[in-house]
């Protein structure tokens, strides 16, 4: 039972056109749907639902075996990787619940084989993906420990390498030489990997941005084809309708708000990508100050006209982010009012002195469309100074989602 109005609004038609234009500019290279993070605050369950049912074996990404876990009650034949692989005791949960780790760690390898034998499973019944680290510094197995990890996975006799895997640092950067460079580096891997004698049927690296620039698959699709697989993109922030800014000779985040997009077929629809999270909240108080009358913490509002003042229920406990204070906006009436004074914990108060007829219960957008304006988790990062992926991520768990269709 919702007790605040505060909400967000979750479009299941919005997210599934995003995907199918995502399968389509992915040509003959499959999608892993990234849904970690609860879908980067979409909600993960009524994203994950959604794919699903639209293709019952869709291919979704995850971090951890709990989010796995809880994804495949609603997506029961979908295939659910685990990016951040298995941790101390929930190799079992991983095994029982058909989920497929990422390795890159011997104490991975031998979590699973341990758990799998406990089971009484036979030969290659578990399916692994390997990571190689080529050049984040982060997950992944460095090249020259490669050997060494693959040695220790022949000697597990139930698991199975059905994917590898890497993640490329700078994908944005579509002139830069560094995707090329982790992608020689990657192909280098395949070959050690199948001198093993390791077959795989999957590679996959990039995420939104390698889908969306104009042949950003082919490199990986070609490189697959070497060893007889397929080709698999990552998209993460473009699911959920937000095109990555490219740098340099790249794109533009305004080629994928037109409609058109460079080497794929024309889209009757009049925007590419479609922002499937709106973030809305009412007006709860009202009351007009004089010049000179501040508003909010350390009274950084100074009122300079009669000022009517609007008290939003939301704040950065919400993940209302604090340095919009005196900087975003929100829209009310389809028209935007300032933030006027600093975002508390749980409350905003807003400046609708230019907006007639505000009323106690109206309708507030905090992210989102109304009329002919509209807000961006862009917006947010751009006043915040970080990224809209922390944007969306930090929309707190007290916010309900809404599924709309």
């Amino acid at each position: 039972m919702t007790t605040r109005p505060v909400w967000a609004e979750i479009s299941r038609p919005r997210l599934l056109e995003n995907y199918r234009l995502l399968c389509r500019l992915a040509g003959d290279a499959d999608l892993l749907a990234i849904i970690k993070a609860d879908a980067y605050g979409h909600g993960a369950l009524a994203c994950a639902q959604a794919i699903a049912a639209e293709s019952p074996r869709a291919w979704l990404g995850v971090t951890s075996v709990e989010e796995g876990t809880a994804i495949r009650v609603v997506a029961p034949q979908a295939r659910i990787v685990v990016m951040g692989s298995v941790w101390q005791n929930d190799a079992g949960a991983a095994i029982e619940n058909g989920l497929t780790p990422v390795v890159w760690e011997s104490f991975q390898i031998e979590a699973l084989q341990s758990a799998a034998s406990a089971r009484g499973l036979g030969s290659a019944s578990i399916q692994v993906h390997i990571e190689i680290d080529t050049g984040m510094s982060r997950q992944g197995v460095r090249l020259e420990c490669l050997p060494a990890l693959l040695e220790r996975l022949t000697a597990a006799p139930t698991l199975r390498v059905e994917g590898v895997l890497t993640h490329l640092h700078s994908p944005e950067a579509l002139d830069n030489s560094a995707n090329s460079d982790q992608l020689d580096r990657f192909a280098t891997s395949l070959d050690t990997i199948s001198a093993h004698g390791h077959r795989f049927d999957w590679v996959h690296a990039g995420n939104s941005a390698t889908v969306l620039s104009d042949g950003g698959s082919a490199a990986l699709i070609k490189i697959a084809a070497r060893y007889k697989a397929k080709a698999m993109l990552r998209p993460g922030l473009a699911l959920y309708g937000y095109a990555p800014r490219f740098s340099s000779a790249g794109l533009s985040l305004a080629d994928f708000s037109s409609t058109g997009f460079s080497g794929a077929e024309p889209l009757a629809t009049s925007r590419l990508l479609q922002p499937v999270l709106s973030w809305k909240t009412r007006v709860i108080s009202l009351r007009t100050i004089q010049p000179g009358e501040t508003a909010g913490y350390n009274a950084t509002f100074l009122a300079m006209r009669p000022t009517r003042i609007a008290l939003l229920p939301v704040g950065y406990a919400d993940g209302f982010n604090r340095l919009l204070s005196n900087r975003g906006s929100v829209i009310v009436h389809g028209r935007k009012a300032p933030i006027a004074g600093r975002i508390s914990m749980d409350l905003t108060t807003i400046d609708v002195t230019d907006i007639p007829g505000v009323e106690i219960g109206d309708e507030v957008t905090l992210i989102g469309e109304h009329g002919r304006e509209r807000i961006t988790a862009y917006d947010h990062a751009d006043l915040a100074g970080t990224i809209p992926y922390e944007i969306l991520c930090n929309i707190a768990a007290r916010v309900p989602r809404v599924v709309k269709d």
